[in-house]
């Protein structure tokens, strides 16, 4: 007489373990970009960036300025920053007017990646609904427009 033993299962199957991983991928595929929105939180990294690569070129720039024995205001004061020519105003800072000498061609922003805007001697950079403002006469950033649930 023939007897059988019967085996028991001593773990999954690679069928079972394939179908469980293709349905976590789909289930993850549809869950992430509703749990994840990474676009806000990039367009507020770079706007911080912008906002300190202003506030660095601002002070830089000033630093040439007296390094170089702060020439009078009156005339048309430059610094040379990387070859580029940067007209000084106010208390030895970037002007904000003038996008192609000014503060903005300091800190190598791109209309191409941020609304400029200068008026009066301030500009204001804005990424989506984010901004800052930069003040020539003081070479002041003010980042209060940053807020990390509006861009």
């Amino acid at each position: 007489m023939k007897t059988t033993t019967i085996q028991k299962q001593a773990g999954f199957t690679l069928i079972e373990l394939i179908m469980v991983i293709v349905i976590l991928g789909v289930l993850s595929a549809f869950a992430l970009p509703r749990f994840a929105d990474l676009g806000g939180e990039a367009r507020v990294s770079s706007i911080q960036a912008a906002a300190g690569a202003v506030r660095s070129a601002a002070n830089i720039a000033h630093a040439q300025w007296l390094a170089d024995g702060s020439p009078a205001v009156s005339g048309s004061p430059t610094v040379s920053l990387e070859g580029v020519t940067i007209n000084i105003v106010g208390n030895g800072y970037p002007e904000g007017t003038t996008a192609a000498t000014g503060i903005t061609s300091a800190a190598q922003l791109s209309s191409a990646d941020y609304t400029l805007a200068a008026a009066a001697g301030v500009v204001t950079v804005t990424l989506g609904t984010c901004s800052f403002t930069y003040t020539e006469t003081s070479g002041a950033v003010d980042t209060t427009g940053i807020t990390p649930a509006g861009c």
